[in-house]
């Protein structure tokens, strides 16, 4: 079951138009403005048992977890000592916070000790000793790691030792699931069996009978909300907060990898077909619901105002992917993470690195209504600002998607330019991959180093056409294993059209539309870009389009021109049987994930279109 691995954060260093500048600003923006965020709002200080007297919220541990969770990972990128040094410094005030006994949260010690594990299916006190054992792994090597890593070991044992079905335990699970995959990787971390044991018994005791959170008599439907009205190998779709239920899926993968689980791996690839077949949208955006941030019903995927589509979400579903992947080995899981990385993603972080959507809309227009945390604009903060933070530490991670390793191979997932040293049984190789990639299918790999070992490369579910070749030697299958010389090249293409993609009619709100995509982005047009509003152009794709430089984008975004027909309604009235006429004008489609970049402005992904004939 161990097909893959990726590889570790400092081996692979992105040089694309895409991944590499989102990783810069970061750790030049992202990392920092939230750092400064969780001061000024109070969330570092909440440890400072002894002089914070000020407000506190049950989550604000995982927000801080997971910021420092990312300055970890950017200083394994790139040293920095001002950076190190407040590594170091939020390290020692939560060590600082542990009681005796090994717990570790500010809330509950500060607020009402009283309450410790009293009510786990909604104040997230396992969901926060998870993201702070993530962030211990992700520092240990680091000045002021290894004590931060001893304190949440402490912590974890005081876990293991108080939840499970032995004598003397209490049965319990997390509502907001988290920690097993937090547990499982600090058994990689640790060698300590215990952790993966507790990880294993979190999801296997979870939804079953007599059912410890139902007692715990939470607000209606939040069982269900939370994936634990049935034990998980019960499961047969993904349903409930979007985000608990990958998170689950990804423990359940981890799981089932270092234990060999069949059964449960098999769950999880029947959950993951549900989502990607069933209720993903075209961006890779889960959780359709702003109520509740949910899955919903087969095929309910609006795009405007009752969608959700939460950042937190993408990044979720694209850990899964990953997992799952590596497991397997089977593409259709890149194919996934690809798309949910390109759009979903990173559609909800600024290009600047300090602006965020909680709600990634398909569709604003004047007539948008906006709930919860959703808004048209982009904003710095949130009360709630669980995607802000997370930004923070899946950002620096996203080079270790481009490839996986095994024993003497090496996958390419995602081509993206970047220089790279990756470890296989035997040996170090270096390769380098150049190119333009996701904007350009023309890939050029250049493998550094002499050796036997096998190069994988996967042809993505979009592409219809692609050619491969090591000089004059062609290849009909995108496996090449060979005895490499050093410097030779392989020349890998991808046919990148300009595709036209129509939806399940089961989706009644994308009838008739179909949405821009090209290679791994989808596009969308933005009312700046158009001579009318978007809300009034029918596309016509069957007619030539054309790729040129989006405007006031960074220098090398294409953008799509084409044709359409301004759809101009005959009277100021609700209703009429005066048929509209039509006048033909330009489109300019830009990636998705670039939207509102340059100003508050309408925007849409599926649009109406006119075929030539059918």
């Amino acid at each position: 079951m161990h097909a893959y691995e990726s590889p570790e954060l400092s081996c692979v260093k992105p040089a694309d138009p895409v991944l590499a500048g989102r990783i810069e600003s970061c750790m030049k923006r992202t990392i920092p403005s939230a750092a400064a965020k969780a001061a000024e709002t109070g969330r570092i200080d909440a440890f400072d048992l002894e002089h914070y007297h000020g407000e506190r919220h049950i989550y604000w541990d995982s927000d801080t977890a997971k910021i420092l969770e990312g300055m970890a990972y950017a200083l394994t990128i790139k040293p920095d000592e001002k950076l190190a040094a407040l590594f170091r410094s939020w390290t020692e005030k939560i060590v600082s916070c542990q009681c005796a006994d090994g717990y570790l949260n500010s809330y509950f010690t500060a607020v009402c000790p009283q309450d410790r594990w009293k009510n786990l299916s909604t104040r997230h006190e396992l969901y926060c000793a998870g993201h702070l054992m993530e962030a211990a792994v992700a520092g240990k090597d680091l000045p002021g790691g290894k004590a931060f890593l001893d304190a949440v070991c402490r912590y974890a044992d005081l876990i293991c030792a108080a939840f499970g079905r032995e004598k003397g335990k209490r049965r319990g699970w997390p509502g907001h699931e988290e920690i097993e995959l937090a547990l499982v990787k600090l058994y990689r971390a640790t060698g300590n069996r215990r952790y993966l044991d507790q990880a294993a018994y979190f999801i296997d005791d979870r939804g079953t009978e007599p059912n410890v959170l139902a007692a715990e008599e939470p607000p209606a439907g939040t069982v269900f909300s939370v994936q634990a009205d049935k034990p998980v190998r019960e499961m047969t779709e993904a349903y409930g907060h979007a985000v608990r239920a990958v998170y689950l899926y990804t423990g359940m993968a981890d799981v089932a990898r270092e234990t060999d689980d069949g059964e449960l791996l098999n769950v999880c690839e029947k959950l993951f077909d549900n989502i990607r077949s069933r209720k993903m949208y075209v961006t890779g955006g889960i959780g359709s619901s702003f109520q509740g941030e949910r899955f919903t019903r087969d095929f309910d995927l609006s795009n405007g105002s009752l969608m959700y589509a939460e950042s937190c979400a993408a990044m979720g579903l694209c850990q899964l992917a990953s997992r799952l992947f590596n497991i397997t080995g089977k593409y259709l899981y890149m194919d996934v993470l690809e798309t949910a990385l390109y759009n979903g993603v990173l559609s909800g972080i600024s290009l600047a690195g300090d602006d965020f959507f909680y709600t990634n809309y398909l569709e604003v227009d004047d007539n948008l209504v906006c709930y919860n945390s959703g808004s048209p604009v982009r904003q710095k903060w949130f009360g709630c600002s669980c995607c802000p933070t997370s930004f923070c530490r899946f950002i620096p991670q996203m080079g270790r998607f481009v490839y996986s390793v095994g024993e003497d191979e090496i996958s390419v997932n995602i081509p993206a330019a970047n220089t790279a040293e990756l470890r296989l049984k035997d040996r170090t190789v270096k390769l380098k991959i150049e190119g333009n990639y996701p904007y350009s299918g023309n890939v050029r790999i250049v493998v550094e180093t002499a050796g036997a070992f096998t190069l994988r490369l996967r042809v993505p579910g979009w592409c219809r056409a692609w050619r491969l070749a090591v000089g004059n030697e062609t290849f009909a299958e995108p496996v090449i294993k060979r005895n490499w010389h050093a410097g030779e090249v392989v020349a890998f293409d991808l046919d990148m059209p300009v595709d036209a993609v129509c939806c399940d009619p089961r989706v009644t709100g994308n009838s008739g539309r179909a949405a821009l995509r090209r290679g791994p982005v989808v596009y969308a047009l933005e009312e700046i870009d158009q001579s009318c509003p978007v809300r009034e152009l029918v596309l016509c794709p069957d007619r030539p389009m054309s790729i040129v430089s989006a405007p006031g984008l960074p220098a090398g975004t294409p953008a799509i021109r084409g044709t359409a027909l301004r759809e101009i309604f005959p009277e100021k009235t609700l209703y009429t049987v005066t048929p509209p006429r039509y006048e033909e004008t330009v489109f300019t489609a830009i990636p998705y994930a670039l939207w509102q970049n340059r100003g508050k402005t309408n925007m849409c992904v599926w649009n109406r279109i006119l075929r030539a004939a059918y």
